[in-house]
């Protein structure tokens, strides 16, 4: 039985000194979850299936390296997508009823999002 204590306890350590790993967000991950919104992005009515995905982006963005991550990401989405209205864009958070820390732009220095 005293086994059985120790090898327990040792196993609760090990967990809490190295929990999983979180992975961090990529820039394919945010662009896959972002399509639905590329027709209001491109001037066309706000989907609610856009919206899901918007929440869903945020609530991924956990860390400082995440959501700097996420705003490089929008910014090369942007340019390489023509017609993309950058009032939409920058309104898309918003409309969703999401909180970003910062406003999604071509002009944003992605390096002081925190």
């Amino acid at each position: 039985m005293f086994a059985k204590v120790v090898c327990l306890v040792l196993l609760c350590m090990v967990v809490v000194a190295f929990p999983p790993h979180a992975e961090a967000i990529t820039c394919g991950q945010i662009s896959g979850s972002l399509a639905p919104c590329l027709g209001f992005l491109q001037g066309g009515a706000l989907v609610p299936r856009c919206c899901y995905r918007v929440k869903s982006v945020v609530a991924a963005a956990r860390t400082t390296n995440d959501r700097q991550t996420a705003c490089r990401c929008l910014q090369a989405a942007a340019k390489s997508f023509p017609g993309i209205n950058l009032g939409n864009a920058a309104a898309l958070p918003g409309r969703c009823g999401a909180n970003i820390p910062y406003k999604i732009s071509p002009t944003t220095d992605c390096s002081k999002v925190r």
